[in-house]
């Protein structure tokens, strides 16, 4: 435990390094807070600590394409990367006023129980053990996924049924391990774990053939096979064997902090529903009479204050990111080297519907 904690403070005095936060600048177009803003403020130690530091500290994953990973450039860009900034957005003001820092899984929960992240936005499924017994509290799903399995073509393989005897690489400590010794056992199917703590050493690991084949979330095994010598090579089986809504999380006991990040998901799922995107949302706050996009944006007023914030919060995470599906598409979908469908991850009233879908502002 003494070790996981130091590795923890390490990596967050490292992070720390690369950056010291200016002040805070309150942007001109801010609605004045409110006295409930204030009461909300006070009554969430995390915001109000988060507003008093002027910088999100922000838990992801060390490397994982799509999701969380350093480009060329050292810039941290992906799906869970860009959820963040647009809490910052929300809260500060500033999409940039963001501290990653990277986290193993096996230290992901330590982290953020023990107060070195506010936020923990790396890939993780919300399960009834970690909801219940973790003292952490999960803000919704932003992207729903399955495990699944990845093998090289050259084994011929139709489905995860043929895997018999076969060694399969596993990032340890996860719901995936679970998952697969459930399944091989309800099917009376032998197999080995071959473990890894990091995706980078399991993709290794597999490389290598140190496995069979590599078992994951879906949207990992896209990211793996993405970055492997030779992509086409390797077949996604047909075999989904898990749901895993993966989300953000936060630590128990703080309602009005898990509401922020929360609403925060909820205003970018909102957002495509209505058709605000980040290039017109400021049109659309000034010139919309639909009473939807109106309370969403902040030109109907009062609604920010409930949330400790003003009441253009919302307005500034989408401009800062984009709506849900600007986020996917650019990290995920159409516009990445992933290429994955919206799928289950498309807004409920989408020519083919998905689950995607957020309660009202009201």
């Amino acid at each position: 435990m003494k070790r996981a904690a130091l590795l923890v403070l390490l990596s967050l005095s490292a992070a720390a390094c690369e950056r010291k936060p200016a002040p805070v600048v309150v942007p001109e177009d801010a609605a004045p807070v409110t006295a409930a803003a204030r009461d909300a403020t006070a009554a969430s130690p995390t915001l109000k600590a988060v507003k008093a530091r002027g910088v999100l500290r922000c838990g992801v994953n060390p490397g994982l394409a799509g999701f969380a990973q350093k480009d060329a450039g050292g810039r941290w860009r992906g799906f869970d990367v860009d959820f963040c900034r647009a809490v910052a957005a929300a809260v500060l003001g500033d999409p940039g006023r963001v501290e990653f820092v990277p986290l193993t899984t096996d230290l992901r929960f330590a982290a953020l129980k023990g107060g070195q992240v506010d936020l923990l936005s790396r890939n993780t499924s919300w399960t009834f053990t970690r909801d219940a017994g973790e003292a952490i509290d999960f803000a919704g799903v932003s992207y729903y996924d399955g495990q699944g399995f990845l093998a090289p073509k050259s084994l011929e393989l139709q489905s995860a049924a043929e895997l018999s005897g076969a060694k399969v690489c596993v990032l340890s400590g996860s719901t995936t391990e679970a998952n697969l010794r459930d399944w091989f056992k309800a099917r009376s199917i032998n197999w080995t774990p071959v473990q890894a703590k990091t995706e980078a050493a399991l993709r290794q690991a597999y490389q290598r053939e140190d496995c069979d084949v590599l078992s994951a979330d879906v949207s990992a095994l896209a990211s793996a096979r993405a970055t492997l010598t030779d992509p086409a090579a390797h077949v996604l089986l047909p075999d989904v064997i898990s749901k895993e809504p993966l989300g953000p999380a936060v630590r128990q006991g703080d309602p009005g902090w898990t509401d922020v990040v929360r609403w925060t998901l909820n205003a970018l799922i909102l957002a495509e529903e209505l058709g605000v995107t980040a290039k017109d949302a400021d049109r659309m706050a000034e010139e919309s009479t639909n009473p939807e996009v109106r309370r969403l944006l902040g030109s109907d007023t009062g609604y920010g204050g409930m949330l400790g914030l003003d009441d253009r919060w919302a307005l500034r995470a989408i401009k800062a990111v984009g709506n849900y599906g600007e986020l996917f598409e650019r990290d995920l979908g159409a516009d990445s080297a992933l290429k994955l469908e919206r799928g289950m991850n498309a807004p409920w009233n989408a020519a083919k519907p998905g689950l995607m879908y957020a309660p009202p502002i009201r």
